[in-house]
């Protein structure tokens, strides 16, 4: 993950130092830009020459960005480049004496509300959280999809469903996972009413008139191809499949398939195509798979185990459980697998 500092006066930059230094303990990799004149005090300081396309880069590389100054200056710098809630970067203020932090931006989905109670409580100053859920001590159906690895369907849905919470409405909850801790308050377990809440991977399951779905990304997709199989042969078996299922593309965690296939040009160029991890195993990893398995004599006499898309797929899933078993079109084999998960609310990540 990346930060920017933003400071422009010699006292900002001093504070943005050790900022900084905080944010690099949190695993961060962090930029601290002050004015050409404040930028030799310290070695950890780089001169910003123009903060405004500094801050346009900063809004495509950066999960953070922090401005030491006033609001206003962080405010009219960032509104250029804000599109919304579910990709904008956290966005911070701090004034230079170092009494108050404020998240400005992305306060749940991007964690600045996070980052500014740790912030605050390392340099000792004030968070200054105003979302509504916050003040009112509520769970935030958006801030607790992020930490937990979850695609919010509907940003709408997900802001009825908050502001059903603040109007001090009771909300229900449906999960497809086991749930290993108590409910946030006003949450109950039910399948209907006005409004709620569906931890699932399936697009159609909309048990309440107005349903925010979640959808966790848990799902692995265990390929077997011929050699020389084009990313197009590859895609119209997943997409086909997934749809079939009323599964997400979004949900998908990763690609995997037997370490033969480790230089396959299109199956690459699949993974690659959606973002997705690849994971390569070999015969004998594949055959240590836990479960049972379909099996082929012929892909055994190729690649030395019986079964690769099932197997490789219930391997990248942690011994997850097959939600699709081994089908197959036009030289490629797909499974799917899902990765074991429980739902906690009583911690955010």
């Amino acid at each position: 993950m990346k930060a920017a500092v933003y400071s422009f006066t010699r006292r900002g930059a001093r504070l943005s130092v050790n900022i900084g230094k905080e944010l690099q303990k949190l695993n961060l990799a962090v930029c601290c830009f002050t004015m050409p004149k404040f930028a030799e005090e310290d070695a950890l300081l780089e001169v910003m020459s123009d903060h405004n396309k500094a801050c346009e880069d900063a809004f495509k590389e950066c999960q953070l960005i922090v401005f030491v100054g006033a609001v206003g200056i962080a405010v009219r710098t960032i509104a250029p480049y804000i599109k919304n809630k579910a990709v904008d970067p956290a966005v911070l203020s701090i004034d230079e004496g170092g009494n108050f932090v404020v998240p400005l931006l992305s306060g749940h989905i991007g964690g600045a509300n996070c980052f500014a109670k740790a912030l605050a409580e390392a340099i000792k100053a004030t968070p200054v959280v105003t979302t509504a859920t916050d003040v009112n001590k509520l769970f935030a159906v958006d801030e607790w999809a992020a930490r937990n690895n979850m695609i919010i369907n509907s940003m709408k849905a997900a802001k009825d469903f908050a502001a059903a919470l603040v109007d001090g409405q009771e909300v229900g909850l449906v999960a497809d996972y086991p749930i290993i801790s108590g409910l946030p308050r006003q949450m109950v377990i039910k399948d209907k009413g006005q409004i709620g809440m569906a931890v699932t991977k399936d697009r159609n399951w909309k048990p309440f008139d107005v349903t925010v779905q979640l959808w966790p990304q848990n799902l692995y997709l265990g390929i077997g191809c011929r050699r020389g199989t084009s990313l197009e042969a590859i895609e119209t078996l997943v997409l086909s499949k997934l749809e079939e299922l009323s599964i997400d593309l979004r949900t998908i965690a990763g690609v995997a398939s037997v370490d033969l296939k480790k230089d396959e040009e299109g199956l690459l160029a699949f993974a690659a195509k959606y973002g997705w991890k690849s994971k390569f195993f070999t015969a004998e990893e594949l055959q240590n798979a836990a479960g049972e398995f379909s099996s082929s004599d012929f892909v055994r006499s190729v690649v030395g185990v019986s079964n690769v898309c099932e197997r490789s797929a219930v391997l990248a899933a942690g011994n997850g459980r097959i939600v699709l078993p081994k089908c197959s079109l036009n030289g490629v084999t797909l499974a799917i697998a899902e990765a074991d998960i429980v739902l906690d609310f009583e911690k955010l990540s």
